[in-house]
């Protein structure tokens, strides 16, 4: 038994400690002998120990690891290590060197001679090479969240306790989970969460603060403290992302205010500040990840707020300790300016870094452009470090995504355009940790079932320039090794590929957002593919989030205009997917005979690819069926009765369609549980509720109904006869209310009425329903320049009617966001109820929204821009959602063609 020395300059830190014990343990596994040594070794002695010799040390601090290297025994042929890179090399006299900068990087050298041992099952001759990250931080995120409410409380607001988060107190579940991490050498694990402190810390001020019971209280912080430990030594730091500015339950209604503070106060300061400082003292291995945007208004509080509070409470809190490094703070830019924020902070702290979602909150394309390129280029520009946040993947739920090359040419898009040198990675279903969404008893873990997806993300964090065919090689052996057989590991990793081009292909071309607004595997109406602009398409998801190409209307345009196509074409899309999907198929078929283990995950992502080709045929088929449709809206001059052929060929497209979405359902009622792992209100495509409409099966009547009526219309144009356009207008019905500011005035909606106090414009037009209502006007100027804030009393449940202008120009206050804010669908008012239903002399027009009030006495602010409040009406009675101006609306949008066949009026 051939014997190995181990020896480090001093008393090893925690991660080093972990590196050499990762290491001794694998060269006892294959037979060697292992003791430690703290003796002093020097050039001139260390021959002086009869056995094999590893030395691990740090290249700034050991004086055995300077005396090698300035007698040149140790020399480097690449750049010498630093950071968290490391060197490994073989040297006269039986001796191994680990050098390092930092104890990070023994670490990973330990951990990579350990599997140098293991893969030639003997400490290889000849070493000598260096390695260290491209990525500054490299690991992903996990959710102490969920998706229902808890009321009083609201959105992410979610004391940490065993009966809502068990798998939060899971030991065995966090050690598998964190050697995983360390595995890949990720070096982060974020955590988010609404407002953590008044789970993890106690302040002696305010001891309301506290949400949990004592009982709860000491098994948080004992699981905390033990996790953060755990992770330190594996190299990796837990990041706590909170949401600004979200208050305690108890505190808010000890102290009469909101849960949600859209600017600073003196009292929320103070709380915060010593939340932090105190967190930052009980968990000194811990970072913070700040979201200034949502509840707080950041474009106006965000610097005050990060500079003369969050930071504070942080250096507060690191006067105490004897840290060997800062924690991270992250600032999260998210609905704020955040280049403003980081100047103002940078001279405060020096440890900052910022991070932004890389394909919003969809996987779509490895060629980000547009304005969202400029957003993280300018972030990559700044004097910190700026991270991607591949971000809740709403177009891959619920299926397996494993396709190697589309990750790795994502990463290298990460890093050459868009300057990023961080990686923050969701997993596959965010909102069910530890759960995959498979239907099988028991339960499959997200790290087992999507291991390739952690892997792959993690592999190129750590080296991104890696050549393609190399990585090829690469992957096949780990999935023959994983599968029992080389050559279906080959066949399998090919199938992977070529599936993880159907979900991103789709949703960029025909899609409504990158959103998590929109389940893609649900499918899509053929309202939503002819005539996007009804459901809000989101323009980022083409303008930056795709290559470049053509929506369907455009491409459609061009088609009868005989244009040149420019870019990807939804039909270049229908053929590249069905062909990759196809493909799919096949090869795991193909591979299916040469698999020796692990047979029952081949079975479960064969199951995939026959779902992910039906979902393909399902959305293709519609598609061709929705150009027919479009051709026959822009053929039809003074008739609908003219072209109606255009709608006969897409029936049978339609039915098509539809009996590949029926194969879709026959195939996940036995394989999934959900098909998004968020099943709440703000899911609103394919259909308005993602928690009455979280699975295909669900789904499913409402296509039926669609087709069907999609054969009755077109019967009644064949036999010559049209709808009748008519609108039932059912005026709004006011309810008294009292304003208490005195900034306001109340007017009624009529011509020539002003919608302004310092403005001489006058109404032009609105919908019938407006008409005569009380509404409320005030300083065009003052609403520009600050929040404004309308103090008024409401003696019953009512709907405040909010009038947006029709523009993006900064003066305008823009819409409720659910792709930037997930508060914004808490009082309703996403989705306008009449569009452009209002119209200003020389303004842009106004869409109507409706904002749910109970009765009682409220402070409305909807932010910093001109707006309307166009009156208050009852919440019992319906309301409408129409096109006023019917240019996006009516009979001309062909809307109807998919509803219950109107009443019919025969054509002249």
């Amino acid at each position: 038994m051939e014997k190995v020395t181990i020896n480090f300059d001093g008393i090893p830190q925690p991660r080093v400690r972990f590196g050499i014990e990762f290491l001794k343990n694998t060269l006892e596994e294959f037979g060697f002998l292992v003791q430690e040594s703290n003796n002093e070794w020097s050039v001139e002695q260390y021959r002086n120990v009869d056995s094999l010799k590893i030395f691990i040390g740090n290249r700034n601090q050991s004086e055995f690891i300077k005396q090698l290297e300035e007698e040149e025994i140790l020399l480097y042929n690449t750049y010498s290590p630093t950071g968290e890179g490391f060197y490994l090399s073989s040297l006269p006299g039986r001796l191994f060197v680990i050098s390092s900068e930092t104890d990070s990087g023994a670490l990973y050298g330990c951990q990579e001679l350990a599997h140098l041992i293991r893969k030639k099952g003997e400490i290889p001759n000849n070493l000598s090479f260096g390695e260290g990250p491209d990525m500054v931080l490299r690991g992903p995120a996990l959710g102490l969240q969920k998706t229902t409410w808890e009321p009083p409380r609201q959105t992410y607001e979610y004391p940490i306790t065993p009966d809502r988060f068990p798998w939060f107190y899971d030991k065995d579940l966090w050690l598998d989970w964190l050697n995983r991490l360390f595995e890949n050498r990720s070096n982060i694990l974020y955590l988010w969460s609404g407002h953590p402190f008044s789970s993890l810390v106690k302040i002696q001020d305010y001891p309301e603060a506290l949400e949990v019971t004592e009982e709860e209280y000491e098994l948080n912080t004992s699981l905390f403290r033990w996790l953060t430990e755990e992770a330190d030594k594996r190299g990796i730091w837990v990041v706590v992302k909170f949401y600004n500015i979200h208050i305690p339950l108890p505190f808010a209604e000890k102290h009469n205010l909101k849960l949600y503070q859209p600017k600073p106060l003196p009292l929320t300061s103070d709380y915060y500040r010593k939340s932090i400082a105190e967190f930052v003292r009980s968990y000194p291995n811990v970072g913070l990840m700040v979201c200034l945007g949502e509840a707080l208004q950041g474009h106006l509080y965000g610097i005050e707020w990060f500079t003369e509070t969050i930071l504070p409470g942080v250096l507060d809190g690191i006067q105490t300790l004897n840290n060997r490094e800062l924690p991270p703070i992250i600032l999260r830019a998210h609905a704020i300016q955040p280049e403003k924020v980081i100047e103002k902070a940078l001279p405060l702290y020096p440890n900052l870094y910022t991070m932004a979602k890389y394909n919003g909150e969809s996987l779509t394309t490895w060629t980000p452009r547009g304005e969202w390129q400029k957003i993280h280029q300018n972030l990559s520009s700044l004097k910190t470090v700026h991270i991607i946040n591949v971000h809740i993947l709403a177009n891959l739920e619920p299926f397996r995504f494993g396709s190697p090359a589309f990750i790795h040419k994502c990463m290298k898009a990460a890093k050459y355009r868009l300057g990023a040198n961080g990686l923050h990675l969701y997993p596959l279903f965010y909102w069910d940790w530890p759960y995959s969404p498979d239907q099988t008893t028991p339960r499959l873990r997200q790290m087992d079932r999507d291991w390739l997806w952690f892997d792959a993300w993690a592999r190129y964090a750590w080296k991104t320039d890696l050549h393609p065919e190399t990585e090829q090689l690469y992957w096949a052996e780990k999935l023959g090794e994983h599968f029992g057989n080389e050559k279906a590991g080959t066949i399998i990793l090919e199938g992977l590929d070529a599936s993880g081009e159907c979900a991103p292909k789709i949703i960029r071309r025909i899609g409504i957002t990158e959103g998590n607004r929109q389940t893609m595997s649900l499918g899509m109406t053929m309202s939503q593919l002819t005539n996007p602009e009804r459901h809000r398409p989101w323009k980022d998801l083409w303008e930056s989030h795709s290559p470049e190409g053509e929506r369907l209307p455009e491409y459609i345009l061009r088609e009868i205009q005989g244009e040149a196509h420019i870019g990807e074409t939804p039909i270049d899309m229908i053929e590249e997917v069905e062909r990759d999907a196809d493909r799919a198929v096949e090869l795991m078929e193909k591979a299916k005979p040469f698999v020796t283990k692990n047979k029952e995950e081949l079975e479960r992502i064969e199951k995939d690819m026959h779902a992910i080709r039906a979902m393909v045929y399902s959305y293709t088929n519609k598609v061709r069926a929705a150009i027919q449709v479009l051709l026959y809206k822009h053929a039809e001059k003074n008739s609908l009765l003219e072209k109606v052929e255009h709608l006969e060929k897409g029936v049978p497209y339609l039915k098509q369609s539809l009996d590949w979405y029926k194969k879709l359902t026959t195939i996940t009622k036995k394989t999934y549980l959900f098909a998004n792992s968020m099943q709440t209100p703000q899911r609103k495509v394919p259909l308005p509720d993602g928690g009455e409409y979280s699975h295909w099966r669900d789904c499913l009547p409402f296509y039926e109904q669609e087709f069907q009526n999609f054969i009755l219309n077109v019967e009644m144009l064949k036999n010559g006869k049209v709808p009748k356009e008519e609108h039932l207008i059912e005026p709004f019905r006011e309810v008294p209310f009292t304003v208490h500011s005195d900034n306001v005035e109340v007017y009624k909606i009529e011509k020539p009425s002003k919608v302004f106090t310092d403005v001489d414009l006058p109404l032009m037009n609105f919908a019938e329903e407006l008409r005569g209502i009380s509404a409320l006007r005030f300083s065009q100027a003052v609403a520009n320049e600050t929040e404004l804030n309308i103090d008024i009393e409401f003696s019953e449940t009512s709907y405040v009617l909010v009038g947006y202008f029709n523009s993006s120009d900064e003066q305008w206050l823009q819409p409720p966001n659910l792709e930037i804010d997930t508060h914004a669908d808490y009082r309703g008012g996403v989705m306008p109820i009449l569009r452009k239903g209002l119209e200003v002399f020389a303004y842009p027009s106004v869409n109507v929204h409706a904002y749910k009030y109970e009765a009682g006495r409220h402070l409305l602010s909807f932010g910093k821009g001109s707006h309307l409040i166009l009156g208050i009406i009852s919440a019992s009675q319906n309301l409408p959602d129409r096109e006023v101006e019917h240019t996006e609306g009516g009979i001309g949008t062909l809307d109807w063609l998919y509803e219950s066949p109107k009443e019919i009026v025969t054509a002249d």
